[in-house]
């Protein structure tokens, strides 16, 4: 084992075995041992049988009869001869537990937590001697930290990741990871630029040259023509303006040109300059244009609780649509400010987040609001599958490492649906296409929630809408 850690005596052919049985009687990938079945797959009463080839010239044949819930896919294990299971599988997690991405955070380390409880269960009542271990640290949702975290975390050897969580930090971390072969997967990392063939960033979300177009069809269908974006100076707000200007040029539309914010500024002054600046900048296009055509989009992250709260000091930015973006949707940091979350359902704020609806996702999300206390984003199912993925990748290959983990993943992804479904990455290693979610905030019965009225449609590129918005 190159990683440092131990081994336990259980044989690779037995251990890959027990895999088999798991995945093929009554578990299902990815909520393998929840309390309530996240899917929906048939009860029967039947005797499976599994033949799988181990290693070379090995076969081994497990027949079991169960009386339990039963699928119907067969994952077939492959262990590279003479390997042993580690006795943990340590997977690093880099989450923003502070910062202005902190309800994120701390959304992905539950959905984490759970898990890792359930893979170990499963684990114990499969008979094998393996459990996940996870080491979590804050990397404050700032570049600078996240390097130095994993920094420390690849100085313990460990080799596995999940996150980090914004494109500043993974952007900031590429260069450590592919040069001693670290393996990020990150659950909301979306800069285009990022994504590159061959090294060791995954992403178990689309880029943003999806969510780009998803918000410009949202604005145009809302009769949108004309745009002011107030965005966020970092990676990934570059690149999320870029994506949702060019796809609103494409429909005809115009887009100002902004305001960019360096958020390490408006962390220290807040957005005095840059609301007077936005206001200016909106009244002269509602003044040629008209307020119903005019629109204001916010890329940013919970500091765009300030930007609202400035914002109700100006009529006129009162008086037209505000749009969001994946890094608000969900943001639970809003509620917190009674005048941001007015502001936001006077201006009918819409903000998008990938996500597509399935059993499984439901399940979690149950578990997510009990432990949590509201909506969690779609970021923390991504999460989720990811300790899930990363772990039977390990089991598959009897090896805690990052090249062996990589080469098996899109064996395991063919079989695999969990919180996000299937996963499907493309040739840069993020998720290859997803719909979006549509959000806003309402106040129902004297309190302000996030409900989701709407969503857009990635093959079709159209948008829909369940209620008023």
């Amino acid at each position: 084992m190159r990683s440092g850690y131990s081994s336990v005596g259980l044989s690779t052919a037995l251990a890959a075995v027990l895999v088999v049985v798991a995945l093929v009687v009554g578990v299902g990938i990815g909520f393998l041992v929840a309390p309530q079945p996240a899917a929906e797959p048939m009860t029967v009463t039947e005797k499976v049988t599994v033949t799988t080839t181990i290693g070379e010239g090995q076969v081994v044949t497990v027949t079991e009869t169960q009386t339990e819930t039963v699928t119907k896919s067969v994952t077939q294990v492959v262990t590279q001869p003479g390997a042993q299971l580690p006795e943990e599988i340590v997977i690093g997690a880099l989450l923003p537990l502070t910062g202005s991405l902190a309800s994120y955070g701390e959304n992905s380390r539950v959905a984490i937590e759970i898990a890792a409880e359930e893979i170990n269960a499963w684990l114990s009542e499969a008979g094998i001697p393996t459990r996940v271990r996870l080491v979590i640290e804050d990397t404050e949702t700032k570049p600078d930290v996240a390097l130095q975290k994993l920094q420390s975390l690849a100085a313990k050897g460990i080799k596995l990741y999940v996150g980090p969580q914004t494109s500043a930090e993974v952007r900031n971390l590429k260069g450590f990871a592919d040069a001693n072969k670290l393996l990020l997967v990150s659950q909301s990392s979306t800069a285009p630029e990022l994504s590159v063939p061959g090294d060791y960033i995954y992403r178990f979300v689309p880029d943003d040259t999806k969510q780009g177009p998803a918000i410009a069809r949202a604005m145009w269908e809302d009769g949108i023509r004309y745009v002011v974006p107030i965005w966020r100076g970092d990676a990934w707000g570059d690149g999320l303006e870029k994506a949702a200007r060019e796809a609103f040029e494409r429909l005809g539309g115009t887009f100002d040109e902004g305001i960019r914010y360096a958020p390490e500024d408006v962390e220290k002054k807040g957005f005095t300059v840059e609301v007077e600046q936005l206001a200016a900048k909106v009244e002269a296009l509602v003044n040629q244009q008209g307020a119903d055509k005019v629109a204001v989009i916010v890329i940013s992250f919970s500091e765009a609780v300030d930007l609202l709260v400035k914002a109700n000091d100006y009529e006129v930015l009162k008086n037209v649509r505000w749009y969001g973006s994946d890094g608000t949707a969900l943001l639970a940091e809003l509620f917190e400010e009674p005048l941001a979350a007015e502001f936001a359902v006077q201006t009918r704020w819409l903000n998008p987040i990938f996500g597509e609806p399935n059993p499984k996702r439901s399940a979690l999300r149950d578990m997510l609001m009990e432990r949590l206390g509201r909506i969690p984003d779609s970021y923390a199912y991504s999460a989720y599958d990811i300790v899930w993925v990363l772990t039977l990748a390990v089991l598959t290959t009897g090896q805690y490492d990052p090249d062996a983990v990589i080469k098996a993943m899109p064996g395991i992804l063919k079989t695999y649906s969990g919180a996000i479904g299937t996963i499907t990455l493309n040739e840069g290693g993020d998720l290859a296409k997803s719909d979006y979610e549509l959000w806003q905030v309402k106040k129902i019965d004297g309190e302000y929630q996030w409900v989701q009225v709407g969503g857009w449609d990635f093959e079709t590129d159209s948008v829909s809408y369940s209620m008023e918005h």
